[in-house]
């Protein structure tokens, strides 16, 4: 967690500056394009724009199905006789657990349908429950693991292994880097809206670095709470619900204790997916605006108040066959969600690469790392292209069928097809053009404040 929070933070530093040089709704699409120069910015454009709309629905239906394991967990901590059992393997449980995802999916789909004022009480509520979370982790779950099962010892925190994957020790070390990355990744999500954000060359630059060093400041010490408050191994492996928090809760907490956790855990999860869909709306409008995606023409539309109800929609409708797949296989529907990060991950490397192979000027850059910026450029190439690596390793070993194989290469492959298909098909003229990237630069360049009035202008 340490090496990867010193290093992300270079990386979203590297992507804060060319935020800063080209603030446009549908940044890190944007950034490809303006970073692939004039010859090759349109193919790697397309090619990030569809990478990138594959990383956001992802997220969006992986928070629908954590929100539900928190809600379903309770069916075993009760001790609900439910049909089959509360297991994947019974088919009876993975209907319910899609039903529930889906609604909660639909509640938040219906959020990001209000007008503008609503997201800014969406906004409020998210940070007060993440705090509450956080304040409650850091107080209340201490207490009371001490006065129930114990701590575990500072030898176990900090010296021990475990090695439950398969493979060799080394192999599962680089595994672990699949957990931190994904932890510390989504924060280009600050560029999606520069568009509707005053001074964006300014402040979505500054989102996109400060989100990436809180979520490193609060990541380290939150895993080293939950390993001392961590029951010993036989018990953890032990645990069989859904989401195995919830009975960590129960044990330390109590049933009172544990029903309060869960719900504020539930809470936290669905005000993130509003949150999630809230950047992702914008990200596959910008896309669709600029004549990317199929069907562009009616997901690119908005509403007489500016909201892109039609690429919320779109996104809804994707999540929703994602989820379909929890009805076959839970664990196919895991390995393909766990893609999500993939090529997010990838298109910073890409960025970075592309940077440095073209040279691309950011001096009108508002935000920028100064003499810092080569160097942290190639750190974030090799970084990026080790994190992509891990992502796309089996994660058990031996892979003696298709339920254990990693699917993200399969998916990440098939998307990358349809991007090149998207690129060939779909005339210059259809997308963004380099003119209209250089205008916007230059009213940037002599605007440094420039804010979504500027640019819709």
């Amino acid at each position: 967690m340490l090496i990867t929070s010193f290093i992300m933070i270079g990386v979203a530093a590297s992507l804060a500056e060319i935020c800063s040089a080209v603030p446009l709704s549908g940044s890190i699409y944007i950034w490809a394009a303006e970073a692939g120069g004039r010859r090759f910015g349109r193919f790697f454009g397309f090619v990030v724009a569809l990478w990138t709309t594959t990383a956001w629905t992802s997220f969006v239906a992986s928070l629908a199905l954590a929100t539900t394991n928190f809600m379903l967990s309770e069916l075993v901590i009760f001790e609900i006789d439910f049909p089959g059992g509360v297991t994947t393997d019974n088919i009876n449980f993975r209907a319910l657990s899609w039903a529930c995802s889906v609604v909660f999916l639909a509640l938040a789909i219906a959020v990001n349908y209000s007008p503008p004022r609503v997201f800014a009480w969406v906004f409020r509520i998210a940070f007060a429950v993440i705090m509450l979370d956080a304040l409650l982790t850091f107080i209340w779950l201490p207490i009371a693991v001490s006065r129930s099962y114990g701590f575990q010892s500072a030898s176990f925190v900090f010296t021990s292994t475990y090695n439950g994957t398969g493979a060799p020790d080394g192999w599962a070390w680089l595994l672990s880097y699949v957990f931190t990355s994904g932890i510390l990744t989504g924060f280009d999500a600050a560029g999606h809206v520069s568009e509707e954000v005053q001074g964006a060359s300014l402040r979505s630059a500054r989102g996109i670095f400060w989100s990436c060093v809180a979520t490193a400041a609060g990541a380290f010490p939150t895993l080293i709470v939950f390993l001392f408050c961590s029951p010993d191994l036989d018990t953890l492996f032990a645990l069989s619900t859904p989401q195995p928090f919830v009975q960590l809760y129960q044990l330390s907490m109590g049933t009172g204790g544990q029903v309060f956790m869960t719900i504020v855990c539930i809470a936290g999860l669905f005000v993130n997916m509003v949150v999630c869909i809230v950047a992702a709306s914008r990200l596959v409008f910008a896309i669709a605006r600029d004549g990317v995606l199929p069907g562009s023409s009616w997901i690119g539309k908005v509403g007489p108040d500016g909201v892109p109800r039609n690429a919320t929609t779109f996104i809804g409708g994707i999540a929703f066959v994602l989820l379909c797949i929890v009805l076959a296989n839970v664990t196919a529907f895991n390995s393909l969600i766990s893609c999500g990060a993939v090529p997010t991950i990838a298109a910073y490397g890409l960025i970075a690469l592309l940077r440095i192979i073209n040279k691309t000027d950011i001096s009108r850059a508002v935000w920028s790392t100064g003499r810092w910026s080569k160097l942290l450029l190639w750190v974030t190439v090799p970084w990026c292209a080790f994190i992509t690596a891990t992502l796309l390793s089996p994660v058990e070993f031996p892979v003696t069928d298709a339920s254990l194989l990693n699917w993200a290469p399969v998916v990440l492959a098939i998307v990358t097809l349809i991007a090149v298909g998207a690129y060939l098909a779909t005339p210059e003229s259809r997308w963004l053009s380099k003119r209209q990237v250089e205008e916007i630069n230059a009213e940037a360049a002599g605007h440094p404040m420039v804010g979504a009035d500027d640019v819709k202008a």
